[in-house]
């Protein structure tokens, strides 16, 4: 990931939720890594790739076999599907890539669904399941509750009550705190969550360098998160940037001054200005 955030980003960051398609915010996200990156070549694949499904789906006599046909284009005509074998591969999780490769997370795949999927008249919505992002698609009078849960990683539609359960089981929450997590993700979650990805990834492979431009960015779409703040001056100490990460350290201090870690952090800052290099 480049340290210098591009105009289009900023403005992404900017923009509101029904400014800019899913997908088109993808590939801008996407951008950021490979600045030579062709947004409007993959927005053109795209537009393909929806007027290949649009014949199937419009002939289909119900709205939930409106879904099956879609999901019978996408997965089995098309062949999206979750890279099982390389799961961390970084291409998994550029838009740009996935349309190309056919592969991707389930994140990136969601995208790419949801986004076909309104561009054929659905109402469709990405999921920020835990472990696993999702799809469904709402307003299905001829299904169950009325909507299609779709995992679009194994290419699998999932019922309500199951996703419910494995969140119980997986948290220990009641059913009733269950059910938040099939509510719909914003744009700008689903982006953070992308770029979330994208920082695990460089920090696992000692690419500090990347990883702090994830984190630059996931803290401009969302300034006040505390604990990216936090983590980010530690990164940069790591990288001896000793000026920033004090300034880090500061602005963690500003923004959660009664966490737990507080005083720990403090210290961490006050112990690292006694030691920092002197500024000429």
């Amino acid at each position: 990931m480049h340290s210098e955030i591009s105009e289009r980003f900023r403005t992404l960051a900017t923009l509101p939720e029904s400014q800019l398609g899913l997908a088109e915010g993808a590939l801008v996200l996407a951008a950021e890594a490979r600045p030579d990156l062709e947004i409007d070549h993959s927005l053109e694949s795209l537009d393909e790739l929806v007027d290949r499904a649009r014949p199937l789906v419009e002939a289909s006599d119900t709205p939930s076999g409106a879904v099956t046909s879609l999901n019978h284009v996408l997965f089995e005509l098309e062949g999206f599907c979750g890279d099982k074998q390389q799961y961390d591969d970084p291409r998994n999780s550029f838009l740009d890539e996935v349309l190309t490769r056919r592969r991707g997370l389930p994140i990136t795949l969601s995208i790419l669904y949801v986004e076909v999927a309104r561009r054929l008249g659905f109402e469709a919505y990405g999921v920020g399941f835990p472990g696993h992002f999702l799809a469904k698609i709402v307003g299905v009078h001829d299904a169950d509750e009325g909507e299609i849960i779709i995992d679009s990683f194994f290419t699998r539609i999932l019922k309500r009550r199951d996703c419910v359960s494995r969140v119980q089981v997986a948290t220990g929450i009641p059913e009733a705190q269950s059910e938040a997590w099939l509510q719909p993700s914003s744009a700008l979650e689903i982006y953070v969550r992308v770029l979330n990805n994208l920082k695990i990834l460089y920090l696992r492979e000692g690419d500090g360098l990347s990883a702090l431009g994830c984190f630059d960015r996931i803290l401009l779409l969302t300034p006040a998160v505390a604990a990216e703040v936090r983590d980010r001056a530690i990164l940069l100490e790591r990288l001896e940037c000793a000026h920033a990460a004090i300034e880090a350290y500061s602005h963690y201090l500003e923004l959660a001054p009664d966490q737990d870690d507080a005083g720990a952090i403090r210290s961490r800052r006050n112990a690292l200005a006694q030691s920092r290099p002197r500024l000429n």
